[in-house]
């Protein structure tokens, strides 16, 4: 495909307000634009993301962040093919945000409407950042979110495993929001991890006594509090040693369940798919870990795959990984029209069964 197609992506499914410009042309993917505005300042008393906060912040900024993207990209909005954005799945105050605001461009500009999967703009990452080709299996961990998938299309996801309750992300917040450590807890969490024991406290990694590639932060995250009530009970509080080894058991019992994990999931992905040159990706918030990183990369090693993990800006949540989604989607020849609606629940395997229950509005994951 040699025709160049420019599309203006919007993302605003949690906590980031984000609006990006991405090109594709007979040259390969091209991100002229990326803009981010965080809200961590909003939600750090809180401990955690506060829906409606967040849906106000996304209304307020949604409109300077296109501006931005479009002064850096050099752009006017007339310049751009199409114009993209989250419809789900997510918070859906800021959802919808985003649908409306992107509804008022297309409408004013006269572009087209392109509705992405957030999920599907996270697994699609690797081949706007790195042009890898399908198939290969993404490991997608963040706050939000935690599954294994075969990436076989643009719209194409098999997925072969989750979490069934927390995702690490979510575990990694409580457990700083625990400790007194602060938000947004996972870098925190790791700082903290590097001067702890890793082997200090026994603590559980949950499902791995089970076949399957399907996980569980649940338990552990409960096995900490535990393990932090004994401490205090005995020295009536803790120290900041403590406060490193638990931080450190935690991190470690995280990596070696999503290490094994993975493992299990590319040999299914290999038997699967035969790929002659098998290759295992990540995005997510989580993937910015170094730790989870490292294992990771030892896993795929030992696997015999090739092993990509985007630079980090692009691993957590961008519009510029949405911009890219639509664009592959558009370049298949799809638009959605004014009738797009926001999604709280929108899983990207349409055939697999339910991870974390579903509801009147479908499944979650």
């Amino acid at each position: 495909m040699t025709k160049t197609h420019t599309v203006l992506g919007l993302e605003s499914s949690c906590d980031d307000t984000a609006a990006a410009i991405v090109r594709h042309s007979g040259h390969g993917p091209e991100i002229l634009s990326s803009v981010v505005w965080g809200q961590n300042e909003l939600h750090a008393d809180f401990g955690g993301v506060v829906p409606e906060i967040a849906a106000r912040a996304h209304a307020e900024r949604l409109d300077i962040c296109v501006e931005r993207a479009l002064q850096e990209a050099g752009l006017e909005l007339t310049d751009v093919d199409a114009i993209a954005v989250t419809s789900g799945p997510g918070l859906i105050g800021g959802v919808l945000s985003g649908v409306m605001c992107a509804k008022g461009l297309s409408v004013g500009s006269g572009k087209p409407l392109v509705g992405v999967n957030h999920l599907a703009g996270h697994a699609l990452t690797p081949r706007m950042t790195d042009s890898v080709a399908f198939p290969y299996l993404m490991l997608l961990v963040s706050g939000g979110h935690c599954q294994f998938l075969a990436v076989l299309g643009h719209n194409q996801f098999k997925r072969l495993g989750g979490t069934i309750d927390d995702a690490p992300g979510e575990a990694f917040d409580k457990t700083a929001k625990l400790l007194g450590l602060g938000y947004p807890g996972g870098p925190l969490v790791e700082q903290e991890a590097r001067n702890g024991d890793p082997a200090r406290f026994n603590l559980p990694r949950p499902l791995l006594d089970r076949p399957g590639q399907d996980m569980s932060f649940s338990g552990l995250k409960s096995a900490l509090r535990r393990a932090c009530d004994l401490i205090v009970a005995e020295k009536s509080g803790i120290t900041k040693q403590d406060r490193a080894d638990l931080c450190a058991s935690f991190q470690m019992a995280v990596a070696d369940t999503l290490a094994e994990k993975t493992r299990r999931a590319c040999h299914v992905f290999q038997e699967m798919t035969k790929a002659q040159s098998p290759v295992l990706t990540v995005a997510g918030g989580v993937a910015a870990n170094t730790v989870i990183r490292e294992r990771l990369q030892q896993v795929a090693d030992e696997a015999g795959f090739a092993y990509l993990a985007p630079p980090l800006q692009f691993c957590t949540d961008n519009a510029a990984m949405i911009a890219w989604a639509g664009l592959e989607k558009l370049r298949d020849g799809g638009v959605d029209d004014l009738s797009l609606s926001a999604r709280p629940r929108w899983p990207l395997d349409q055939t697999a069964a339910p991870m974390l229950g579903s509801g009147k509005k479908g499944a979650k994951a």
